[in-house]
């Protein structure tokens, strides 16, 4: 009985933690479509610059493929976030102190 009552309290003896991945997930909510751009604007300015069709058309697709991987990583927190809600709707655990800290990108 002892171990049920430390996992009903997981998320409130670990807030340290999950403060620390819920600052990482914001940050790369901000960094990732930064460098998105950055890294588009680059490649296609070199493809525009050789003005060769195959560049431009190679640097299109790498962008494409860039801004699809993106919005994959951008919905990783949501995807979490869901987990724990569910997790937390069929347990007895505070589960939602967890996804608050992710959500939140840092507890309070």
């Amino acid at each position: 009985m002892d171990t049920l009552a430390g996992v009903s309290n997981f998320c409130a003896e670990t807030k340290f933690v999950w403060n620390i991945v819920g600052i990482v997930m914001g940050a790369f909510c901000i960094v990732i479509p930064i460098l998105i751009i950055i890294f588009g604007s680059i490649d296609l300015g070199k493809a525009v610059v050789a003005s060769k069709d195959d560049e431009i058309k190679k640097a299109m697709k790498q962008l494409g493929m860039r801004a699809i991987a993106g919005i994959a990583i951008l919905l990783v927190p949501q995807l979490v976030s869901a987990v724990f809600n569910i997790v937390g709707a069929t347990t007895d655990g505070d589960y939602s102190v967890c996804a608050q800290c992710i959500q939140n990108h840092g507890c309070k």
